[in-house]
C-alpha cells in the first residue's frame, strides 16, 4: 500500500486495526479465506481446500435515494457499517461495489488518495464482516460528474487512464483475502457507428448511465480485436500489481435480447485473461425455456456468475424457479442492496417496500446450495 495512503489511513484513525478506532464494529476480526478458481478451473474454491464456494450476495450500488457509495462514504461511515451487518445477516458472501472512475483519479497522471483510504477501510471492513468483495470499476454513472478532462481524452489516453485507476485499485486491494474479483467495467460495449455517439450511450436509468462505449471509432478494426486489445490492457494493468485476484467483465445479455447472438468478451480470441464470466441477467414471465437457452451461451468453459439479477420482469416464484433450474449451470447470484432493511421496508407501507422487502426475504430464505447439482 503507498506510503501516503497509509498515512491518510493514520491521520483517519484506521492504522492496522480498525475495530480499535470505530464504535460499533465487529470487535473480533473473522476468518475470511482467499477465493479463487479449482484446480481444472471450472467452479470457485477456498484457496487451499477443494471447498466448493458459490457466490451468493448483493450489488451494492447506490442507496434508497439513488446516491453512489462514494457520496456518503466519507461523512456517514456508520451507515456503510451498519449496510454491510445488515447483507451478511441476510445470508450474503459477496458484495458487489461500484467504483466511480473520477473518485479517484483526480487527473490522467493524479490519484484520489483520500478516496484510495477509503477503499482501504472498506476492504478492512468487508474482512471484519466475513464478506468478500467484487469490485467492479470505472463507472461514470452520474454523467454531470465525469470531468471534460476525461470524457476529451481520445480511445488511447482514455484505455492509459482506466489502467491507472485499475493499478492504483489493485494498489490498494492485493493483500487482502476479501477481494473476490475485480470487474473491469460494467456493461461496456463497442460503437454504433454514429460519429456523433457519446462514451454514455442513450438514456440514463434512474439518473444512472449504467453502459459504457470502449471506442467511438472501430477504425477498420473487428469488434474482437478491439474487446481483446481492452481487455489485455486493463488486466495486464493489474497483473502487474496483483498477481492473485480473480478478473472478470459484467455484460449485458445479448443472447437473451437477440436470439442467437454470441458473447463477445467472452468469445474464446477475447477472454483468455478473464478468470470467470459475469452476466446481468434479469428472467422474464412466461420465457423461463428462453432465459435458461440464452443462459447457457456463457458457458464457454470458465465458471458462470449471475452478476445481476432481481425479480423486475418476473415474479418471485418464477425468479427462484430460474435460479433453482439454472444452478447446475450457474456458480454464483448477485442480487441487489440498497441501504434499507426488510422492516424498514415493511414500514413504508407501499409497493415498492412490499416488492423489495419481500424479495430480499426470499432472498434470506433461499440460501443457495454449496454442491451444483449433477
Amino acid at each position: 500500500m503507498a506510503p501516503i495512503i497509509l498515512a491518510l489511513l493514520a491521520s483517519m484513525g484506521l492504522g492496522r486495526s480498525v475495530q480499535a478506532q470505530e464504535p460499533g464494529v465487529i470487535s473480533v476480526p473473522r476468518r475470511l479465506d482467499r477465493i479463487t478458481l479449482s484446480a481444472d478451473h471450472s467452479h470457485f474454491v477456498r484457496a487451499g481446500t477443494t471447498d466448493r464456494f458459490v457466490v451468493w450476495g448483493f450489488n451494492y450500488d447506490h442507496d434508497d435515494s439513488g446516491r453512489l457509495l462514494e457520496d456518503y462514504w466519507a461523512n456517514e461511515w456508520p451507515t456503510v457499517m451498519d449496510d454491510f451487518r445488515e447483507m451478511k445477516e441476510l445470508g450474503a458472501n459477496v458484495v458487489r461495489v461500484h467504483l466511480q472512475l473520477a473518485r479517484f483519479l483526480k487527473s490522467a497522471d493524479q490519484t484520489d488518495d483520500a478516496n484510495l483510504a477509503r477503499l482501504a477501510r472498506l476492504v478492512k471492513l468487508a474482512e471484519e464482516t466475513g464478506l468478500s468483495l467484487d469490485i467492479t470499476g470505472l463507472g461514470c454513472y452520474h454523467k454531470q460528474g465525469v470531468p471534460r478532462w476525461y470524457t476529451e481524452l481520445d480511445e488511447s489516453r482514455r484505455w492509459d487512464v482506466q489502467a491507472r485507476f485499475w493499478k492504483a485499485v489493485a494498489e490498494v486491494c492485493k493483500e487482502s483475502p476479501a477481494i473476490f474479483c475485480y470487474d473491469l467495467m460494467n456493461e461496456p460495449i463497442l460503437t454504433g457507428g454514429d460519429p456523433k455517439e457519446d462514451w454514455l450511450p442513450g438514456q440514463p436509468l434512474g439518473g444512472k448511465y449504467f453502459v459504457q462505449r470502449i471506442t467511438l471509432d472501430l477504425k477498420g478494426r473487428t469488434d474482437k480485436e478491439v474487446a481483446r486489445a481492452w481487455v489485455a490492457q486493463l488486466t495486464t494493468a493489474i497483473r502487474s500489481v496483483d498477481h492473485r485476484t480473480m478478473i472478470t467483465v459484467g455484460v449485458i445479455p445479448w443472447a437473451q435480447v437477440f436470439k442467437g447472438a454470441q458473447p463477445l468478451f467472452y468469445a474464446p480470441e477475447v477472454c483468455g485473461p478473464l478468470d470467470f464470466v459475469s452476466v446481468h441477467f434479469y428472467p422474464k414471465s412466461g420465457k423461463l425455456d428462453d432465459d435458461l437457452a440464452a443462459l447457457k451461451v456463457y458457458k464457454v468453459g470458465k465458471p458462470l456468475v449471475v452478476e445481476e439479477f432481481f425479480p423486475l420482469s418476473a415474479g418471485f416464484e418464477e425468479t427462484e424457479a430460474f435460479i433453482d433450474r439454472a444452478r447446475s449451470e450457474v456458480d454464483g447470484w448477485i442480487s441487489f442492496y440498497w441501504g434499507k432493511t426488510t422492516k424498514d421496508y415493511e414500514k413504508q407501507n407501499d409497493l415498492n417496500g412490499a416488492l423489495i422487502g419481500g424479495w430480499l426475504k426470499r432472498f434470506q430464505a433461499l440460501k443457495v446450495s454449496t454442491k451444483r447439482d449433477k
